[in-house]
C-alpha cells in the first residue's frame, strides 16, 4: 500500500492543530475573565471577585503550559512536512509569527508569573496591571496569528519574485480582506467558549449546594456577558459570510453544497452532498431564503461549484455539515441566553434544576462550536495553502515519505493523548477543591467552633458573608 505524504501530512497537521486551538479558546476569554475579576476586587475590595480571580489564574495557568507544549509542534511541522510553503511564504509569515512571540508570548509569559505569584509580593493595584496585560497577551496572540492566518485566506500586499512571496505593503498584508471579520469572530467566539465553561462550573456548584456566593457571581456576571455576545457572535458571523461571499466563492459554494449558480436560492437545511456527481441527496431546503441571508438580497445571486474545474473546488461535505454544526450550535447558545433571562426576570435563575442542568450540558460545546468553524474555514480553503495561489500538493517537503509522516503522527497522537487527558484531569482537580480551597478567606473560623453573627466578623469575613446573601 502506497503512503500518500500530502493526505497524511494533511491529517498529522489537524490533528496537532485541533488540540491546539482547543486552548485558546478557552485562555483568550479566561485571561479577560480573570482580569475582570481582579479589577472588581480592585474597585469594590469584595473577597467573592478575590476567590474567583485566584481560582481561575491557576486553571489558566494549566491551560496556557498546555497550549505552549501542543504549541511548540508547530513550527517543527512547516519545517519537516511543508517546507517547500515554507520557502514560499517565509518573507510574508516568519515576520507576523515572530511579532507573535515577541509581543504576545512573552508578555503573558512574564506577567503570568507576577498573577501567579506575586499575589502578597506586589500592590494591588500592580496584580490588577499584570492580570491586564496577561489578557491583552491574549489578544495580541489571536491577532498576529489570525493576520497570518487570514493572508492565506485572502493574500494581499505581496508580489511574487522566482515563486516565492515578497511583501509591498505591510498594512494590506496584515490588515487583508478578511482579517477583521475573522479576527472578530474568533475573539468573540473565544469569549462565548470561555464564558460556557465559567457557566458550567458555576451550575455544578449550585447543583450540589458548594460555594454559593462564588457560583451566583460566576453564573451571573457571564450569562451577562453571553446575553451580548450570542447575539453578536452570530452578526459578526453573517458579515464574514459576506466577506466569504466577495473573496472565496467557491469556499462559500461548498459551505452550500451549491452546484449551480442561481438566483433567488434556496437555503439548505440539510443534504447528502455527492461530489462525484455533483448533486444532492436528501436534501430539505427553503425556497428563496439562501439569497437572503447570504447576499442580504431575495433575488442574489449565488456560484455553483460547476463555476470551477474539478481540481480548484474544495472537498463539499466536511464544510457543510461543519458549518451547520456551529450555525446549530450557536442558536443553542441564544436559546440559553433567552432562557437565563427568563428565568432572571422570575428570581429564579440560581434554583431551576432544569436550567442548571443546562448550563452544565452547554459548557464543553464552545470547543466544539469552534472546532466547526476552524474546519469550516481550513477544509472550505482547499486545494490552496495561499488561496488561489499555492495549491496544498505543491506545499509539502519534496522527497518526503509517507511511512516517515506515519511515525511522527503516531508519535505526536500519543503525547497529545497522554498530555491532554492529564492536564484536563489537573483542571478538574482544581475544579473538584473549589475556589475558597484554591484561595482562602483572611481570618477563617476554626472548625469546631460556632460562627459568630455577622457583626461580630473581621471586615472580609462580613463581607464575604453578605456576599453569600447577595444576588449578584
Amino acid at each position: 500500500m502506497q503512503l500518500d505524504p500530502v493526505i497524511l501530512s494533511r491529517l498529522q497537521f489537524a490533528w496537532v492543530i485541533a488540540w491546539h486551538i482547543l486552548l485558546p479558546a478557552f485562555t483568550v476569554g479566561l485571561a479577560s475573565f480573570v482580569a475582570l475579576l481582579e479589577g472588581l476586587h480592585f474597585a469594590t475590595g469584595r473577597t467573592v471577585y478575590f476567590r474567583l480571580s485566584s481560582f481561575w489564574t491557576k486553571i489558566f495557568a494549566v491551560s496556557f503550559g498546555m497550549g505552549v507544549v501542543s504549541g511548540v509542534v508547530m513550527p517543527f511541522q512547516f519545517g519537516a512536512n511543508w517546507s517547500r510553503f515554507s520557502d514560499a511564504t517565509a518573507n510574508i509569515l516568519s515576520p507576523l509569527l515572530a511579532y507573535e512571540a515577541l509581543m504576545a508570548f512573552f508578555l503573558e509569559a512574564a506577567f503570568l508569573s507576577v498573577l501567579l505569584f506575586g499575589r502578597k509580593l506586589v500592590p494591588r493595584w500592580a496584580h490588577f496591571f499584570a492580570a491586564l496585560m496577561v489578557a491583552i497577551g491574549t489578544l495580541f496572540s489571536s491577532f498576529w496569528i489570525l493576520a497570518a492566518n487570514s493572508w492565506m485566506q485572502t493574500p494581499a500586499g505581496y508580489e511574487i519574485v522566482d515563486g516565492r512571496f515578497f511583501p509591498k505593503s505591510w498594512t494590506e498584508i496584515v490588515f487583508n480582506p478578511s482579517f477583521p471579520y475573522r479576527l472578530t469572530h474568533t475573539v468573540v467566539g473565544f469569549y462565548v467558549t470561555a464564558a460556557l465553561v465559567v457557566v458550567g462550573v458555576a451550575a455544578f456548584y449550585l447543583r450540589r449546594g458548594r460555594f454559593i456566593a462564588e457560583a451566583r457571581t460566576m453564573l451571573s456576571m457571564t450569562l451577562w456577558l453571553l446575553t451580548a455576545l450570542a447575539p453578536l457572535q452570530i452578526l459578526l458571523g453573517d458579515q464574514q459570510g459576506l466577506n466569504t461571499l466577495a473573496y472565496q466563492p467557491a469556499k462559500l459554494a461548498a459551505i452550500e453544497a451549491r452546484w449551480d449558480t442561481v438566483s433567488r436560492a434556496p437555503l439548505t437545511l440539510f443534504a447528502v452532498p455527492d461530489q462525484k456527481a455533483e448533486t444532492n441527496r436528501y436534501e430539505i431546503a427553503v425556497p428563496d431564503l439562501g439569497s437572503l441571508i447570504l447576499t442580504h438580497d431575495p433575488n442574489g445571486t449565488i456560484r455553483g461549484l460547476k463555476d470551477w474545474p474539478a481540481d480548484q473546488r474544495p472537498p463539499v461535505a466536511i464544510p457543510f455539515f461543519a458549518f451547520r454544526v456551529m450555525v446549530g450550535l450557536g442558536m443553542v447558545f441564544l436559546a440559553t441566553v433567552i432562557a437565563s433571562l427568563w428565568l432572571r426576570a422570575r428570581g429564579r435563575l440560581f434554583d431551576t434544576d432544569w436550567f442548571l442542568r443546562l448550563c452544565t450540558l452547554v459548557s464543553p460545546l464552545g470547543f466544539v462550536a469552534v472546532l466547526a468553524g476552524w474546519v469550516t474555514t481550513e477544509v472550505g480553503r482547499q486545494p490552496w495553502t495561499v488561496y488561489g495561489l499555492l495549491r496544498t500538493s505543491d506545499s509539502v517537503s519534496p522527497s518526503l515519505a509517507g511511512g516517515d509522516v506515519v511515525v511522527s503522527l503516531i508519535g505526536y497522537a500519543i503525547v497529545y493523548l497522554v498530555m491532554f487527558p492529564s492536564g484536563i484531569a489537573l483542571m478538574a482537580r482544581i475544579v473538584r477543591a473549589g475556589p475558597s480551597e484554591a484561595a482562602p478567606e483572611p481570618g477563617p473560623i476554626e472548625a469546631g467552633r460556632p460562627a459568630l453573627p455577622v457583626e461580630a466578623l473581621p471586615v472580609d469575613d462580613r463581607t464575604s458573608r453578605q456576599d453569600a446573601a447577595r444576588d449578584p
